[in-house]
């Protein structure tokens, strides 16, 4: 016998639900407008095909975290300079360790790399730098860190709610607990540090049908790496970057795009070689990654920015490929 629900007793429901939520968090009133995160749960819910009693259940559990708002504000990698982010990154403790996570997971970095086109060593540079190879994957709750950056940080409040809203679909899709999940203080999560965005479109199961796990499956989080670079273009056997001799003093030279826009042979030209011959018609641009070291100048390809569409920044691009490079020519000592 099936029983109909009462439309007045699901109404008493809700209402009790929110009732809740007001009361248990009422001691953040001062940092986030309640009103706004109901309306959110509504909306997130009614679009996303979610019941709001689950919504609202889950950032019942979430708190606000002034830290993560001071961390926004004052983030380290404004004030890196080159020499101190490669000696972060370019340690012979991190190369061991990535040796040995090749060692350990290479069926998968041998399958994921033949079916993507994706060299090994690159996808091993992307998660020794974003996590030191699984061992530092963040320590804050993500539902505390995007709930904090929606509701109590209006500079970017758009964006990190779009975050939240695709936080709460990825769990629901792929059978995750929200309340859970580890990452950092801006929400990336896993192996490879997706945010919900990057999850959702390019997180992939390494088990044919499988759920995409990337906080606790290594595979899963191989070939999703290798999956955001081979959407974003990799060319497959084609270099990522190398160092750029200044043969004479150059002038007038504008800022450099990461997107390649010129061909090697253009800079050649110049008075810029490159320190391992390549294809003069290779598209390349010029990376300056400081202006008072020698070793900083580098051609990037178009392999290069594809790496930087999984961070921006040139000096990332440039960890990951000389971190990958050095596993590289451990692996095969």
């Amino acid at each position: 016998m099936k029983i109909k629900k009462n439309p007045s007793h699901m109404t008493l429901i809700r209402s009790f639900l929110l009732t809740l939520f007001l009361l248990v968090h009422a001691f953040l009133g001062a940092q986030v407008d309640l009103n706004q995160v109901h309306s959110f749960a509504e909306r997130v819910a009614t679009a996303n095909d979610l019941s709001s009693e689950e919504v609202l259940s889950l950032l019942e559990k979430a708190s606000f975290q002034q830290e993560i708002i001071d961390k926004m504000n004052r983030p380290a990698e404004g004030t890196m300079t080159w020499e101190r982010y490669k000696n972060i990154f370019i340690q012979p403790e991190r190369i061991t360790a990535g040796v040995a996570f090749w060692e350990e997971h290479a069926e998968a970095l041998a399958k994921v790399s033949a079916d993507t086109g994706v060299a090994e060593e690159i996808i091993l540079g992307i998660i020794g730098v974003e996590t030191y190879f699984g061992k530092n994957k963040g320590s804050y709750q993500v539902l505390d860190a995007l709930y904090t950056l929606s509701f109590g940080y209006p500079r970017r409040a758009k964006f990190f709610s779009s975050e939240l809203e695709k936080f709460l679909v990825m769990s629901h899709q792929e059978k995750l607990d929200a309340a859970t999940i580890k990452g950092s203080y801006a929400g990336a999560m896993g192996y490879g540090q997706f945010m919900p965005s990057s999850y959702l479109a390019y997180a992939k199961s390494y088990e044919p049908g499988g759920n995409a796990d990337l906080m606790n499956s290594p595979e899963d989080a191989i070939a999703s790496v290798a999956n955001y670079l081979k959407v974003h273009r990799w060319q497959t056997g084609q270099p990522v970057a190398t160092k750029a001799t200044f043969t004479r003093k150059v002038t007038g030279l504008r800022k450099q795009q990461l997107r390649p826009k010129n061909q090697l042979s253009d800079y050649i030209r110049l008075g810029i070689q490159p320190e391992t011959p390549h294809d003069e018609a290779l598209a390349a641009t010029l990376v300056t990654l400081s202006s008072d070291d020698r070793e900083a100048h580098w051609f990037g390809f178009s392999n290069f920015y594809v790496i930087t569409r999984y961070n921006h920044s040139p000096m990332y691009a440039m960890a990951v490929y000389l971190l990958a490079e050095e596993i590289k020519a451990q692996r095969q000592k």
